[in-house]
């Protein structure tokens, strides 16, 4: 198979969805690889590491695209690269489709078959592939948090971690997943007294348990979430529902209870964000304020990072990118029903319920795809 990665597009999007050792590994395979020119360079590789396993370099992400069987990336394409996929080329990245009608349309009509990093599953209900950068974005919540709660920035003023004889700064983090975990622990870390809202009480068993009250934790009804999110200076919004348009947890009504100068950490504006005064923003102009509240919603934190986040998301996708390169993706999908929740889009039919919910289009069963493709 020949596997492409262009460069990013996205503002300020600094990750690269082939790594030099995946390569390695694909041309080891027996894959042909091509890598859009200086598409590692933000996250530290250059054109002769790859050149150096085998890969091809291309001059443009058009050659890349037109040469490609699939094409390898971190986010989702932009307008331009939507309109270089064709019928039968695979795309293999994070979509994050539910907030976003446009690009699923235009992945409809390219005819592609398009599998999402971010609703590719595991054994244990996990999401191997968004769960490390959900770990980085949930580490980068607290610093960015503490960044626009300065007071140059539009903020409070408050530090963390306070002083002798000064609190620290509250934080509300709702949800305890991967996102929030990492989250509310830097930030108690940081010396701030951080409380997690979350509805699963298994899941608050286990953070007792396991950060042994390094953070307190709270049932996250509608109430507990409207009294904490009125004495927070900073919230972080943590929560994931796979595939699907994040909830709207904190009305634009309950900002009047906020403190003037706290702030907001969406970390999940990607998924259409959970507070409902967001919108996404870029590293290039990450805050607004909306009614004194400073909000921070840059849809790719971890791409603040993009060396370690370039890593990390290597590590995880490369054994699924090798069995789409091994096996072909109809194949790899049917030994994988774990890899088949990744489909999303089909030669222009939908294939994944939440996206279709979200956006009321008619969904076909990933399952009928795979079986009756050719």
């Amino acid at each position: 198979m020949h596997i492409g990665c262009p460069k990013e597009i996205k503002p300020q999007e600094f990750r690269v969805g082939l790594t030099p050792n995946a390569a390695r590994e694909a041309v080891a395979h027996g894959h042909t690889v091509t890598v859009e020119t200086g598409a590692g360079d933000g996250a530290g590789f250059s054109d002769a590491d790859y050149q150096a396993v085998g890969a091809r370099i291309a001059a443009t992400a058009e050659e890349v695209f037109a040469a490609a069987d699939m094409i390898v990336k971190v986010k989702e394409p932009q307008v331009v690269e939507r309109a270089m996929l064709r019928e039968g080329q695979v795309l293999f990245t994070y979509l994050h489709l539910a907030p976003d009608p446009e690009q699923t349309k235009d992945l409809l009509d390219s005819g592609a078959t398009c599998i999402a990093y971010e609703t590719v599953t595991d054994a244990q209900g996990g999401l191997p592939l968004l769960a490390p950068m959900s770990e980085v974005a949930g580490k980068l919540a607290p610093q960015v948090g503490a960044w626009t709660l300065q007071k140059a920035n539009g903020g409070r003023g408050v530090l963390m971690g306070g002083v002798p004889g000064v609190g620290p700064a509250k934080v509300a983090v709702i949800g305890g997943g991967v996102v929030g975990t990492h989250a509310a622990r830097v930030a108690a870390g940081m010396g701030a007294d951080v409380t997690v809202l979350d509805r699963s009480l298994p899941r608050m068993r286990y953070l007792d348990d396991a950060f042994g009250g390094l953070f307190g934790t709270r049932f996250a009804s509608a109430g507990a979430t409207a009294e904490l999110v009125a004495e927070a200076d900073l919230v972080i919004g943590a929560v994931l529902i796979p595939g699907a348009a994040a909830p709207k947890l904190v009305t634009r009504a309950q900002l009047s209870e906020m403190k003037r100068g706290a702030a907001i950490v969406d970390v999940a504006i990607d998924q259409g964000g959970c507070f409902e005064t967001s919108r996404p923003t870029t590293h290039e102009d990450p805050i607004y304020e909306v009614d004194g509240v400073m909000h921070y919603c840059v849809a790719n934190m971890p791409g603040a990072v993009a060396r370690t986040s370039t890593i990390a998301l290597g590590n995880a996708t490369m054994p699924y990118m090798l069995a789409l390169a091994d096996k072909g993706w109809r194949r790899a999908c049917l030994d994988d029903p774990h890899l088949l929740d990744g489909l999303n889009v089909h030669a222009g039919q939908l294939t994944y319920y939440a996206v279709g919910k979200a956006l009321g289009i008619d969904v076909i069963s990933p399952q009928m795809v795979v079986k009756g493709a050719d």
